[in-house]
């Protein structure tokens, strides 16, 4: 179960806070006694597996600008 902490507490002993959570502990933070976030372990962007996308873009999305639109961006 995760540990709740009320904003105050967070910023006073965020370290704290930050150690508890890179040993898996998830931590709630609470605005009186309403939650608004979670601490929890970063994963990481290189964790996603690729190929996640359902879709395949066609080859020709591909396919060099033709010289008038390049000429159009360069201006």
């Amino acid at each position: 179960m995760a540990k709740t902490v009320k904003v105050q507490d967070a910023k006073t002993h965020l370290s704290a806070l930050l150690a508890e959570v890179e040993r898996g502990a998830e931590v709630v933070i609470a605005r009186g006694d309403v939650p608004v976030a979670t601490l929890v372990p970063y994963a990481g962007a290189g964790d996603r597996e690729l190929g996640f996308v359902a879709y395949r873009l066609p080859t020709s999305f591909f396919e060099a600008l033709p010289e008038v639109e390049l000429e159009a961006w360069e201006q």
